[in-house]
């Protein structure tokens, strides 16, 4: 059995082409293997807390030094730390918001991105001390843009600080094998955007197929 970890992040509900999509992928998925254990996040129903200097200070405690209330300020990262570690597989949807990612999948990242517990940090390992912890885990993310042109070569490549920022942070997370589905063109809302929806459409349900029939 496999554990999947999925995750919305557009404030939108029924006109969300990525809440769409990745409904989709798990909808394709559990077709193919019912048994499999699905945990939800709702990033935008429930926005994980942004870090504040006393989350960073207990971060960098030890643990067996940290207090009653440094443990309280970690709570909620402990938890969706928990739920990362338990996952084989993330399916993540995400809007691109003003060219990046929504600031609930922001929150969401800080909460998860934490030194001892899903990266380590060790000053041998000379100008790139930091190497992620968990390893072996699956990304699947299906973006949605207004525009269009943003894959590499594309006219607004310099511009999508989005898909770029969720292949770093994956990294660190150990999220190794990384797939991206797109639908581009939604605020032109013509025949290229109906086009790009359908493609993507088609498109996460072969990867939802194929991954599953794999065992990813």
């Amino acid at each position: 059995m496999k554990t999947l970890l999925h995750i919305d992040a557009s404030a939108q509900t029924d006109r969300s082409i990525t809440r769409h999509l990745s409904k989709q992928f798990m909808g394709t998925w559990l077709n193919e293997r019912p048994d499999d254990t699905v945990v939800r996040r709702d990033l935008s129903e429930k926005p994980p807390s942004f870090i504040t200097g006393r989350w960073i200070a207990a971060s960098f405690t030890a643990e067996v030094d940290r207090t009653a209330q440094m443990h309280e300020d970690l709570r909620e990262s402990d938890a969706l730390i928990a739920e990362l570690a338990a996952a084989d597989l993330v399916v993540l949807g995400v809007p691109m918001y003003n060219y990046g990612m929504p600031s609930v999948l922001k929150a969401w990242v800080d909460q998860v991105v934490r030194v001892g517990k899903t990266f380590s940090f060790d000053r041998a390992r000379g100008d790139y001390p930091v190497e992620p912890i968990f390893s072996g885990k699956t990304l699947v993310t299906v973006t949605s843009k207004g525009e269009f042109g943003f894959a590499k070569g594309g006219v607004r490549e310099d511009m999508n600080f989005l898909d770029g920022h969720i292949e770093r942070v994956a990294h660190y997370l150990g999220l190794t094998e990384r797939y991206f589905v797109h639908s581009e063109y939604q605020e032109f809302a013509d025949d290229r955007h109906e086009k790009s929806r359908t493609t993507a459409e088609t498109d996460i349900i072969m990867l939802a197929q194929k991954l599953s029939k794999a065992g990813a």
